[in-house]
């Protein structure tokens, strides 16, 4: 049998098949390995003790554990070199610009290019920041790695005594990633939440904002023109009264006869016409869970179809009770 190449670290089809195999029959043929070598690479075989001509399977049950414990090494490795690189080029910032756009500073604005150059700058300006840094994440859910590039920055600011303002969408109050990383944290730091967001922004010591410039967020503008950043502070400070407090005293979400606040978010979203997935995005979760939600929604009000659904929802004055 011919051994397709494949990914470092990953289980190739046909070593899929042959370790199946061996978990069924208990063992194999060391011969029989030869044909897929990632299965020695992830240590899914182990040489057979009575019998030096065959091999047992790793359970699955040790072996994953094991591997997945090897990606979060390289990792955290990769990050530390992340947090070096940022660390050697901060001061270099200020002395070379070449890297901006053709219009260079405008009023107060930098347009930055390339999401390590994103990075590399706010990176920067984080290092000096001594009082406080306030952030608008959208989105939902944050993942574990931008989670884990944030905290070097976070722990610098919390370490020189600043203090740090998130606002996330409600969805991230159900993030095992996210509320680990706030018990991790140690300082003055407090996190709200709402349904909706505006795009992505980052403000330290009210004086340097961040804003992307695009969806996929591959460009962004450096904001130090200090009437703008104003405005952009009074913005948050608006959404942050509006907000619910998730961390460190998260206020609960009762239910309002039986339909929840995101529930009725969604119920005000279907009744402006958007469609599924443009529920999804506005209240950044995914589309099966809105699906999830709209069918809850549509078996309270005993509904049969969408159109019928946006008029029981009118009717019953779910979007008349308090957010």
């Amino acid at each position: 049998m011919e051994h397709r190449s494949h990914d470092a670290g990953e289980l190739c089809e046909a070593g899929r098949r042959i370790y199946v195999r061996a978990l069924r029959e208990g063992r194999l043929h060391a011969e029989e390995a030869r044909a897929a070598p990632c299965l020695s690479d992830l240590g899914l075989l182990h040489p057979d003790s009575q019998d030096a001509r065959s091999l047992r399977p790793t359970p699955p049950a040790v072996a994953l554990p094991r591997l997945l414990g090897a990606i979060d090494t390289r990792i955290t490795a990769q990050r530390r070199r992340e947090a070096r690189l940022a660390d050697v080029f901060a001061p270099l910032m200020d002395l070379d610009r070449r890297w901006t756009s053709s219009s260079g500073d405008s009023a107060g604005a930098t347009v930055i290019h390339g999401r390590l150059r994103i990075n590399a700058a706010i990176d920067h300006v984080a290092s000096k920041a001594q009082v406080e840094a306030l952030a608008i994440q959208p989105g939902g859910s944050r993942s574990v790695d931008d989670l884990m590039r944030a905290l070097p920055r976070t722990h610098g600011i919390l370490s020189r005594g600043g203090r740090l303002r998130t606002l996330y969408q409600h969805t991230t109050r159900h993030s095992p990633p996210a509320l680990a990383h706030y018990r991790d944290l140690d300082g003055d730091v407090e996190v709200r939440t709402l349904n909706e967001l505006p795009d992505r922004l980052l403000v330290f010591d009210r004086r340097v904002a961040f804003l992307p410039v695009n969806k996929v967020r591959d460009t962004a503008v450096e904001i130090r023109q200090q009437a703008v950043v104003d405005y952009l502070v009074t913005v948050f400070d608006l959404l942050w009264r509006l907000a619910v407090p998730m961390w460190p005293t998260p206020a609960p979400q009762p239910a309002s006869n039986g339909i929840t606040p995101r529930q009725r978010a969604i119920a005000a979203l279907l009744t402006d016409g958007l469609t599924d997935t443009e529920i999804a995005a506005r209240l950044g979760m995914n589309v099966r869970t809105a699906r999830v939600h709209i069918a809850k929604l549509s078996t309270f009000l005993n509904s049969s179809s969408r159109a019928q659904l946006g008029y029981l929802i009118g009717r019953s004055g779910i979007l008349d009770q308090p957010a």
